[in-house]
């Protein structure tokens, strides 16, 4: 194996397994920030040592021993300041050097590090938007670029929120746990809203060469079913993950043998997956059972299921999704919301319904750099015939664009509308 092929083996390593490892090493260290540090070190290291020695068979256990080492050291080194710090730096030492079994290995009601984790990172003293910002960070593993995309602010906004809540959280020596009691429930929300986006990035990465990062969205799941057993007679947490699991179901349908993008219109329906389709059903069947006040996320689990009980294209109650989303646009006022309404009412009464209302979002403004106004916009004039037009927003969305899968999708039906195709797209 070249360097090249160990750098783009390291760089798959740590996107799998930096969460685990930055989880783990906040449990030991007791601080988010220095965790991090330490996880670097580790990735550090292996750039160093792999090319010359070889991926190791247990890439994740390596990382984690170089981890906990330099944990060691770091207690050594600060052994003057704090003689605890270097007892408990004599304990890790004899420990054996292994990768805890996350899925299983629980010290209490719920001893999972990485759910820990998400909860450490949606502290009430950190501002909403610093803790979902941390958690992509830390357990998404995503960088500032692509938080910064999904948020639809500047880079160098996120950077200061990540870099301001690890220092926070650190100065109020905010504990490694999962809350209880009315703590729990408080924090919720936010710990909802980081693992949907978790699961977003995974499902439609927002920069890279794939267009699913499929362990994103098993983490995603994993997290949500874990919540959905702490937190049994909450709506919201069985509509979220019944919202990812009928999401989840198309999976293998969405992209083809070369890993290209397969929009909802073109894709194989035998392919989705049957047993996450009833398992997303059930959930929402239970989250409408606690409450008949359905929110966000109940809502677009029932979207999904739209989509998800259509035998084709064709039979997609698209009437009933136009309400699912003007409900969802009372609750949750987005431009994004709207975007996906105006393709829905385009489905349902026409594309020129759909392009008035985009229209609209682009003199608004609010999504002037987001690549799916340009592409919906592109879609709702392709349809209209006006393929020139259509054209010009295809390339733009292009441009727009992070991820090199779907920037080739972009430019493909920018080519395509010289044939005058008019098939619509939605992801």
């Amino acid at each position: 194996m070249n360097s090249t092929d160990i750098r783009g083996t390291i760089d798959a390593v740590w996107r799998i397994e930096s969460p685990r490892l930055i989880a783990s090493l906040t449990r030991i260290v007791r601080d988010i920030g220095l965790a991090e540090d330490l996880a670097q070190d580790a990735l550090l290291a292996a750039l160093e040592q792999w090319p010359q020695s070889g991926v190791p068979d247990n890439p994740g256990a390596w990382l984690m021993a170089a981890g906990k080492h330099r944990a060691i050291d770091h207690f050594r080194r600060n052994s003057n300041r704090e003689r605890k710090h270097e007892e408990l730096g004599r304990e890790m030492e004899k420990k054996e050097m292994t990768v805890p079994d996350f899925d299983s290995a629980l010290d209490d009601d719920v001893g999972d590090d990485l759910l820990r984790l998400v909860f450490t990172s949606c502290h009430p003293v950190l501002p909403t938007d610093s803790r979902v910002a941390l958690t992509l960070r830390l357990l998404g593993g995503l960088t500032t670029q692509e938080i910064a995309r999904a948020f639809l602010v500047p880079e160098p906004t996120i950077a200061q929120r990540i870099v301001r809540a690890k220092r926070t959280l650190a100065e109020k020596r905010v504990p490694f746990e999962v809350p209880r009691g009315a703590e729990l429930t408080t924090r919720m929300s936010s710990v909802l809203s980081a693992i949907y986006l978790i699961f977003n990035e995974g499902y439609s990465a927002t920069a890279g060469d794939d267009w699913l990062r499929p362990a994103l969205c098993e983490e995603a799941l994993r997290l949500g079913r874990i919540l959905a057993g702490l937190a049994p007679r909450e709506p919201e947490v069985h509509g979220l993950v019944a919202l990812m699991e009928i999401q989840a179901s198309r999976s293998r349908a969405r992209v083809g043998p070369s890993g290209e993008p397969v929009l909802l219109f073109e894709q194989n329906r035998a392919h989705w997956d049957q047993l996450l389709i009833r398992r997303g059903l059930a959930e929402l069947a239970h989250a409408e059972k606690l409450s008949t006040a359905q929110g966000p996320y109940g809502l677009q689990a029932e979207i999904a299921a739209c989509h998800a009980r259509a035998r084709t294209p064709e039979e997609t109650d698209w009437p009933r999704i136009v309400t699912l989303y003007a409900a969802l646009a009372e609750l949750t006022p987005s431009p994004v919301v709207e975007l996906n309404r105006a393709v829905a009412v385009s489905m349902a009464s026409g594309p020129a319904a759909g392009l008035e209302l985009v229209d609209a979002l682009a003199d608004d403004g609010a999504l002037e750099n987001y690549h799916l106004l340009p592409s919906v916009r592109g879609d709702l004039l392709k349809r209209l015939q006006r393929f020139a037009e259509a054209r010009v927003e295809f390339e733009r969305a292009a441009s727009l664009t992070s991820n090199a899968r779907e920037r080739a999708l972009l430019l493909e039906r920018a080519q395509a509308c010289a044939t005058g195709s008019s098939s619509p797209t939605v992801q």
